[in-house]
């Protein structure tokens, strides 16, 4: 539910006209909020936010303790492509790459998948599965998948191995945020425990995100890399159903992104807080 910060600023983005980019890559979250931009849908991921993901049909506690999901993707998916179906032909009009990241059950490793329209739906839906809250793990090209984010939760590494030289971050924490202990994947990595090289890169979660905030902050010469972060202020957290916090957090990232449109034109690098 964080990621209502970045669907925030990619709306001030759509309302400014703002789309330099030559690649975009995301995961979970992220790649869902991404996918609306490139559909040119302003508004449609605040009302999946802040109309749909706060019904407990999708977050219901007691039918997760009964053995079902705590985040019903099937439902959601299901909702959302029934009444508010991505744009798919205009995302792919523009001609550019778009990567969605998923963690390989079998093996624990990121993979990086190119979409394309007639499989992007279920990617995202395979990259949105966080292990334990979703109980299913989908099958993409043939494989088991889950949540992107568990193998590498800001893929600003795979966007430098693949060329890019000028690199914008929307990341859900603060821009000072380093990942500590969370107990939440000690339950994730008991579910996991017949899949022990996925349970290995769960039990590695806060390496892997320190790195890449480190890689932000610190780039390889010759690479730009600019992040816009919610401010400290941020409320909305994992599972925040109040949608008046959720619509708070999504107005932060609206404007935002005057300020991030500003940084970027400016050239502005990351290795310092913004104003």
């Amino acid at each position: 539910m964080r990621g209502v910060f970045s669907t925030g600023v990619l709306d001030g983005f759509l309302e400014r006209g703002f789309n330099p980019f030559t690649l975009y890559i995301g995961v979970s979250a992220g790649a869902t909020n991404l996918a609306a931009y490139l559909a040119e849908m302003h508004g449609r991921n605040r009302r999946i936010y802040i109309a749909l993901s706060t019904r407990p049909e999708f977050i219901n506690g007691i039918r997760f303790l009964r053995g079902g999901h705590l985040m019903d993707l099937d439902w959601l998916w299901s909702v959302t492509i029934s009444t508010m179906r991505l744009d798919l032909p205009r995302i792919y009009s523009k001609r550019r790459p778009f990567v969605v990241g998923l963690t390989d059950v079998g093996t624990g490793n990121a993979v990086y998948r190119e979409t394309s329209a007639h499989d992007l739906e279920h990617v995202l839906k395979a990259s949105s599965a966080l292990p334990l809250f979703y109980r299913d793990f989908p099958l993409v090209d043939g494989r088991l998948m889950t949540d992107g984010g568990v193998s590498d939760p800001i893929p600003v590494a795979e966007a430098v191995r693949r060329g890019a030289r000028r690199i914008m971050v929307i990341r859900s924490r603060p821009f000072n945020y380093q990942k500590s202990c969370d107990p939440t994947y000690y339950c994730i990595s008991w579910f996991l425990r017949k899949h022990p090289l996925l349970r290995a890169v769960v039990r590695e979660q806060n390496r892997i995100y320190n790195d890449a905030v480190s890689l932000i902050l610190s780039p390889p010469s010759g690479v730009s890399i600019m992040q816009v972060c919610p401010s400290a202020s941020f409320r909305p957290g994992r599972f925040t159903r109040n949608s008046d916090v959720l619509q708070e957090g999504y107005e932060q990232g609206r404007s935002a992104a005057a300020e991030a449109i500003s940084r970027w034109n400016l050239q502005e690098p990351s290795s310092r807080e913004p104003n």
